[in-house]
């Protein structure tokens, strides 16, 4: 298929602008009532069920969609008492589609916590328009994904397009790795069908200039090394030099598992032969984009791994990297005493290259962290999971036509492809249950948006194009 083929015409492009900008007028201030919401993942709120913050994003977009004049539009939210919930919202197929097949949209609306480190005037959940920047949490990452999926079918709609049977998707624990979404699948499995298209809004961008398709996700190992050494703190001076301190034996073995000179993982379960594909990919992107490292906020005379430009591509989407997220058994400074303390907990999250088994990382970093531990320490992993990494089929011919055309429609430039470095536990699991599936997996996280850190905001302009494109994408799908 051509790329004029993928377009339904100048008009109607007209017609698809239009209808975007017109409904992101009002979903902008809607983001600011979800925005101000600390909807927390389960991972990060024990108590997420009691306080209700979940419960309140769910009905603030459950609600708006519900209210969409969309011709056999269906919205439930599906709960079940020991899982967190889900929207499910099903669109029948219009114009030339057909509602055998079907488009699986996706997206999630629970959030990581508040971080420190937001300007004075910022706060995560205080939303603050500035200019074409919307900031607060989660607005980007990925409030934002409801409400742009429903308004691409209606851009659709009002252009007298066509699309497939739409299935929009809504999970409310993706920051926590999605545990409770096989379960959720398995039970939509007649009302999920068998999509032929994925489209994720959960993804990054490299620049605001165009539409960017992620074309893999690192998969994840999560858990907490505890290290206990004796069953109180003691005097440092009494006791050090004869007890060994567990943030020490912590560091030992770390060791066994990173090089903490270089960074590199010494455990062969995290490492993969890169895909000849992906590594042309990354110095196509790097060749024209540059160092993409640059826009990190480093402190006066510090700067990134390498600075090599396809490197660094490389390094965020298909090495593993291990990053200590968080600690227990420490004071803070300012009261800090000079004791040994007994025990020491990190809070580890390894990033795997995409195609390395999540399972077999755990098993081998749980292994070497727990056998034959220094001065027979009492050392665990424990409250881990893994999560599987993702890298997408060959793009059909049709899709690489209807991608370039919306995104120039949209963007005003062809669209380009990358690698990302996060993780999106959905896509790994659809890409086995559906391998003839096409993804189109996306997003508005550019290059200091700061997804999960302070100060994360949602480019609105990039939020309105990408939902154009998405429609022009529905369009070309329905006339593949």
């Amino acid at each position: 298929m051509t790329t004029t083929e993928t377009s339904i015409g100048h008009a109607a492009a007209d017609v698809i602008r239009e209808h975007c900008d017109r409904v992101w007028d009002d979903i902008v201030p809607i983001l600011h009532d979800y925005i101000a919401i600390p909807a927390l993942s389960q991972d990060f709120d024990a108590d997420w069920r009691q306080n209700g913050e979940i419960a309140r994003a769910v009905t603030l977009i459950s609600d708006w969609c519900s209210a969409r004049q969309i011709d056999g539009l269906q919205v439930d939210v599906v709960e079940h008492p020991d899982r967190s919930p889900v929207i499910v919202m099903e669109i029948p197929a219009t114009g030339t589609g057909t509602d055998a097949d079907t488009v699986l949209l996706y997206g999630h609306l629970d959030k990581q916590p508040e971080m420190e480190g937001w300007r004075d005037d910022l706060g995560p959940w205080k939303p603050v328009l500035e200019g074409e920047r919307l900031y607060g949490r989660g607005g980007a990452d990925d409030g934002y994904a409801a409400f742009a999926s429903l308004t691409a079918v209606e851009a659709v709609h009002a252009a007298n397009g066509s699309h497939a049977r739409c299935v929009v998707l809504i999970e409310a624990g993706e920051e926590s790795g999605s545990p409770d979404l096989p379960a959720w699948v398995d039970d939509l499995r007649d009302r999920i069908g068998s999509p032929s298209l994925v489209v994720c809004l959960d993804s990054g961008c490299i620049d605001y200039d165009r539409m960017w398709v992620t074309t893999s996700l690192r998969g994840m190992v999560m858990g907490t090394l505890t290290v206990d050494i004796v069953t109180e703190g003691l005097h440092s001076g009494d006791a050090s030099g004869m007890v060994p301190s567990s943030f020490r034996i912590a560091r030992q073995l770390l060791d066994r598992v990173e090089d903490s000179i270089t960074g590199e993982p010494l455990l062969p379960e995290l490492v993969v032969e890169i895909p000849d594909g992906r590594l042309a990919e990354a110095r196509a992107t790097a060749s024209e984009i540059g160092a993409i490292a640059d826009h990190y906020p480093f402190v006066d005379g510090a700067g990134p791994t390498t600075d090599d430009p396809a490197e660094q591509l490389l390094a965020r989407t298909w090495r593993a990297t291990l990053s200590v997220t968080g600690a227990d058994g420490l004071p803070p400074t300012e009261r800090a005493g000079n004791v040994l303390r007994p025990s020491t907990s990190l809070k580890l999250s390894f990033r795997l290259p995409p195609t390395a088994d999540p399972d077999a990382a755990l098993r081998a970093i749980t292994e070497a962290f727990e056998t034959d531990p220094p001065y027979g320490a009492r050392v665990s992993f424990h409250d881990a999971d893994s999560a599987p990494g993702w890298n997408a089929p060959v793009t059909a011919d049709w899709l690489e036509s209807a991608l370039d055309a919306a995104s120039t429609a949209s963007f005003g430039s062809s669209a380009r492809t990358f690698g990302e470095g996060g993780s999106i536990p959905f896509m790994g699991m659809l890409g086995e249950k559906f391998p003839d599936a096409q993804f189109v997996i996306t997003g508005v996280l550019g290059p200091d948006a700061n997804a999960h850190g302070p100060n994360e905001y949602l480019h609105v302009p990039t939020g309105r194009r990408l939902t154009m494109a998405v429609a022009h994408i529905l369009d070309a799908h329905a006339r593949s």
